[in-house]
């Protein structure tokens, strides 16, 4: 097999985001927009140490995603929607309310193990890697009780993804001791990541725009990078729940989506407070396994994993949503000697 280069991988990556900017500027044109004609960029920040005081294991996550309007039914961008739902069971083609969507994403994660200061890592515990990624995603609303949700995922695991720079030039500015096992970090390897959910919506009226709501879901994701099956449910409460199907979150978790429909607002201002869980049977998953085509530190991973996730989510209109999460993992290899627990804050805006 050729050996793959840093520079190959960099160009790989720049021509995936020309790609996927082109697809940006294409899905906003006029000839797709209808009654919400507003698209919303979202920023998703995910880190161990927002609310503990730690740093390992899933240490910090950023993800930049674009929600394009609601795609014209007169649009060529329907094709694939329909082409799906006409062969698959996904997309419904006969609903008698939909909104149809693209998803543009562009983000970072990062792993390390437990202690950063040894150098060599510890080799029974999980190895440092970083995944820089870009991808897209359909996102289709079917009557306001079920949501589809496609995405792919490409980009580069190992130091192409610039998880040691991100980590220890941050330690570096805010004046904390640098990971010293970085040198140990998984190759470099293009990664590609395939996932559909889908989410069924039960909902309470409570009365003047207030509900509950249950929003079990399930899914599948493949590729070399992760490969699991998932069920889960998350229970809300609070008002204009129809807007969205959760807060938006970074794979693997519970919801995951940047869907928000500003068509669905009972007046303007909106609020829920969550908590759900979602159990995962994992088949593959190299921030544990290790390299698909080469050696490298690996561990012995845990077949099922398990996320408790609870928070609050405010939105004003179109304009803003701030959603704010906690969760905890349960153990994802063996020898893992604490739970893994993080944060998360995300703001949207509607454009």
């Amino acid at each position: 097999m050729p050996k793959i280069t840093r520079s190959d991988l960099h160009v790989t990556s720049l021509k995936i985001s020309i790609l996927g900017f082109s697809l940006l500027l294409l899905s906003v044109s006029p000839d797709r927009a209808t009654a919400d004609d507003a698209g919303r960029l979202s920023i998703v920040e995910e880190n161990d140490s927002i609310v503990f005081d730690s740093d390992r294991y899933y240490t910090q996550g950023l993800q930049f995603s674009y929600l394009t309007p609601d795609i014209a039914a007169s649009s060529d961008w329907v094709s694939p929607f329909n082409l799906l739902g006409d062969n698959l069971p996904v997309f419904p083609t006969d609903a008698a309310q939909s909104s149809r969507r693209y998803e543009i994403l562009l983000g970072q994660q990062i792993f390390t193990p437990r202690n950063t200061q040894n150098e060599p890592p510890d080799p029974d515990d999980r190895p440092y890697a970083g995944w820089l990624y870009t991808g897209v995603g359909l996102i289709q609303d079917t009557d306001r009780r079920q949501l589809d949700h496609l995405e792919l995922l490409i980009g580069v695991v190992g130091p192409a993804a610039l998880g040691r720079q991100a980590q220890n030039d941050w330690h570096q500015f805010i004046g904390v001791e640098k990971a010293q096992g970085w040198d140990s970090q998984l190759h470099n390897e293009p990664g590609v990541m395939l996932s559909y959910e889908h989410k069924w919506r039960f909902l309470q009226s409570l009365g003047d725009g207030f509900a509950v709501d249950a929003i079990p879901e399930v899914g599948a994701t493949a590729g070399n990078v992760m490969t699991y099956g998932e069920i889960g449910t998350m229970f809300r409460i609070g008002r204009n729940l129809e807007a969205d199907y959760g807060p938006q979150r970074m794979r693997p978790a519970l919801s995951g989506t940047s869907y928000f429909n500003r068509d669905y607002l009972d007046g303007p201002f909106g609020f829920y407070f969550y908590v759900g869980a979602q159990g995962r049977a994992v088949a593959r998953n190299i921030f544990l396994d290790g390299n698909t085509f080469e050696d490298s530190h690996s561990v012995n991973k845990k077949v099922f994993v398990g996320d408790l996730t609870g928070g609050l989510a405010l939105f004003w209109s179109n304009a803003v949503k701030l959603d704010m999460t906690v969760t905890y993992r349960t153990d994802e290899f063996d020898g893992q000697e604490r739970n893994a627990k993080f944060a998360g804050l995300n703001l949207s805006f509607g454009l």
